[in-house]
């Protein structure tokens, strides 16, 4: 998810320590598992900051595997939380939360155009949506936010692993498009990494992005003109 990062002064501690503490009592809940059956319905989640006071989140629900748009939906609101490293999931998750009850029909799996488990705490947006929802999700990230990897081959389809400095799995950096920058796949919560890199291969149809978080940040740009 791009991220609006102006210059804030630095954030009351007590709040830093008691979303910390959430944090890591969402962390215990994460579980990676495979998804209990093959999706019918897969939705792609995108945020974007238009202004630095306020957040608009989109749903994009996509027919699984054809890929044929459902519903797009969107939410905008006040940011009501600083930004604050490593804690932003906090900032943006209301608002997502928002945008999602507005769909009429609920996807089997979540992407997350950010990070899953692949965060300092193991909680980017990706898995933090997941706890909410308690619905399979995984994020699609274009940047890296940690872990060590070895640049995959240049080719679509290459792949290498994203790791912690104990080697321990984070993610996989996947090669979405012949010769452009990697995408950084790894799973939220109630997905495995296997299934997490499957789909994201599954839904890629000639871009970098895969057309679910690819759509939703298409909308996103669209649904900004209705709300300025």
């Amino acid at each position: 998810m791009p991220y609006f990062r102006p210059y804030t002064p630095p954030a009351d501690p007590t709040i830093v320590r008691d979303l910390t503490r959430l944090q890591e009592d969402m962390r215990s809940r994460v579980r990676q598992e495979p998804l209990a059956a093959e999706p019918t319905l897969i939705a792609g989640c995108d945020s974007s900051f238009p202004t630095p006071e306020t957040i608009l989140s989109v749903f994009v629900l996509l027919r699984f595997p054809t890929l044929e748009i459902v519903e797009k939906v969107y939410s905008t609101s006040v940011v009501e939380l600083p930004y604050i490293p490593g804690l932003l999931s906090f900032r943006e998750a209301p608002n997502v939360i928002m945008a999602y009850e507005k769909l009429q029909q609920k996807p089997d799996v979540i992407m997350v155009d950010g990070h899953g488990i692949a965060h300092p705490r193991r909680m980017g947006i990706a898995a933090h949506l997941g706890v909410l929802l308690d619905k399979p999700t995984f994020g699609v990230a274009k940047q890296k936010l940690t872990g060590n990897y070895v640049e995959p081959g240049l080719t679509k389809g290459s792949i290498s692993p994203l790791t912690d400095k104990n080697g321990d799995l984070l993610g996989e950096v996947i090669r979405s498009k012949d010769k452009v920058n990697p995408l950084f796949v790894s799973p939220g919560h109630r997905c495995d990494q296997a299934t997490a890199t499957r789909l994201t291969l599954a839904c890629l149809r000639g871009y970098k992005l895969p057309e679910p978080t690819r759509l939703a940040d298409h909308w996103a740009e669209e649904f900004k003109k209705e709300v300025r």
